[in-house]
């Protein structure tokens, strides 16, 4: 997690003042880990900070802040209706397009006391600019420190059909997927586009392969059959982490010997996975992209519990 700063700009653009929601520190269980975060604006609120009753007077009490900086401190007993027994700590700012522009891209260091930044903070910020690290989000000495979100990940969704428009509406609020949108005109997408979200309408999709970073991953599941091997084509050609391609095994039985006599070789051809998703789970879209959003994440799970493991 980090500071996603193209949201609050997209926050306060839209909504004019938003105040920001950080959990600052924890002690003990808590429903949300340190630098998860919500916007709240005078009629709505985006994020969370783990749901409950913690939440809904944190955004209440949002509503109504006067000063800019506000640390609190809360233990999550039965008072409040949770029993993770744990406690956290809360830091709310409050931002406008003045402020907001005056945020550093690369790791935003704040005072949460007023105070002037401490010895300890300056060497940390030193540290991990010198070396390229994003520190942690973490309050120390009375500061709030967190880098700027980057997602780690760079997914191409090829088709805004009832599929592509189901993945969309599941994986876009995850916060590690940078999504490009890709279909062969601006009335296949929905008039709403998810923040986070870049939609590409082009006549010719598989042209814009080339510009797709060769670690990205994709998913194939245009309109056309025709469409969908030409990306298929295109893909082999490039590079890419990961490619699925919606379809039967019937499909891509045709697809392969049609790939191999375009002069790709079978274990290249290989690399990309189709069926995808998981097809117990039935043919309705909502139902392909839940699997779909499965198989996606199952490795970057395994890859979290491995460091996990490790640490």
């Amino acid at each position: 997690m980090g500071f996603d700063l193209e949201a609050l700009r997209e926050a306060v653009k839209t909504h004019g003042k938003v105040v920001r929601v950080v959990i600052a520190g924890i002690k003990g269980s808590s429903p949300r880990e340190v630098g998860a975060a919500m916007l709240v604006w005078k009629d709505g609120q985006s994020g969370t900070v783990g749901g409950g009753t913690l939440e809904y007077q944190a955004a209440e009490a949002a509503r109504t802040q006067k000063v800019a900086t506000r640390l609190t401190h809360h233990t999550l007993g039965p008072d409040m209706g949770q029993c993770c027994g744990g406690a956290v700590s809360l830091f709310s700012e409050v931002y406008d397009l003045k402020t907001v522009e005056t945020l550093d891209d690369t790791i935003i260091a704040r005072s949460a006391s007023g105070g002037a930044m401490p010895l300890s903070v300056k060497r940390m910020l030193a540290a991990a600019r010198s070396q390229g690290i994003a520190p942690e989000p973490r309050l120390i000495d009375g500061w709030m420190i967190e880098p700027v979100h980057r997602p780690a990940r760079n997914l191409w969704i090829w088709g805004a059909g009832h599929v592509g428009r189901a993945l969309v509406d599941v994986l876009s609020p995850l916060p590690d997927l940078a999504i490009t949108w890709v279909d062969t005109g601006r009335e296949r997408f929905p008039d709403v586009i998810p923040q986070g979200v870049t939609d590409l309408p082009a006549t010719k999709p598989a042209d814009l392969v080339r510009h797709a970073p060769a670690n990205a991953e994709h998913l194939v599941l245009t309109y056309s059959h025709n469409l969908d091997l030409e990306l298929c084509n295109r893909l082999l050609l490039h590079d890419f982490r990961f490619a699925g391609l919606i379809g039967s095994a019937t499909k891509w039985a045709r697809f392969r010997l049609r790939l191999a006599a375009l002069g790709h070789p079978p274990d290249r051809i290989s690399r990309i996975t189709c069926p995808i998703g998981d097809p117990s789970l039935g043919k309705h879209p909502q139902m392909i992209a839940v699997g779909v959003a499965a198989q996606l994440l199952r490795p970057a799970l395994q890859n979290e519990l491995k460091k996990d493991m490790s640490a």
